[in-house]
């Protein structure tokens, strides 16, 4: 992602907020606001020639130390390149480059009408922890959040895991 690819990324985020269940918020954030909620790595993009069609980036979970390996995984795609294979390849690049900055855990977080995102999680190895029931309103409406974890298979990761005798 570069900085000429905001107002793309911004109009792809706000087409995802206005399906309803895609996210808490109403309206997608300013350009200072969305990049004070994002890592500054990884953010990509997603073209289809020289046209962002879809994006991902991930957010800090929590800002003790001991976390940070963990984040939350964003991925949004324009409504017209849906269900071409975009959020697929842009889940994989997402993990890769987690992976190679040292992130050992992705969750998301997701309606649980939004059956695509689940299933595309799953796809690639997240597991739903669990359902957060009527965490937060959305239009005056209580909304529950299936979260869903990913744990990395990477072997610098596992060989940590083996060593401690436990999980990370």
């Amino acid at each position: 992602m570069v900085s000429g690819d905001w107002p793309a990324v911004r109009a792809i985020h706000q087409e995802g907020i206005e399906t309803g269940d895609a996210s808490f918020d109403l309206e997608a954030p300013d350009w200072p606001g969305w990049d004070a909620g994002h890592l500054p790595a990884p953010r990509l993009v997603a073209r289809d020639r020289d046209r962002v069609v879809g994006w991902a980036a991930l957010s800090a979970v929590q800002r003790k130390s001991a976390y940070r390996g963990v984040a939350e995984a964003s991925v949004y795609v324009a409504a017209a390149a849906r269900r071409s294979g975009v959020a697929r390849d842009l889940c994989q690049r997402l993990i890769d480059a987690s992976e190679a900055l040292g992130i050992w855990t992705l969750e998301a977080w997701v309606f649980p009408e939004n059956r695509a995102s689940i299933e595309l999680c799953e796809r690639f190895g997240f597991r739903v922890v669990g359902t957060r029931e009527r965490i937060g309103k959305r239009e005056n409406r209580w909304r529950d959040v299936v979260v869903l974890e990913r744990r990395s298979q990477s072997p610098v990761f596992e060989q940590d895991r083996l060593a401690s005798g436990r999980g990370y």
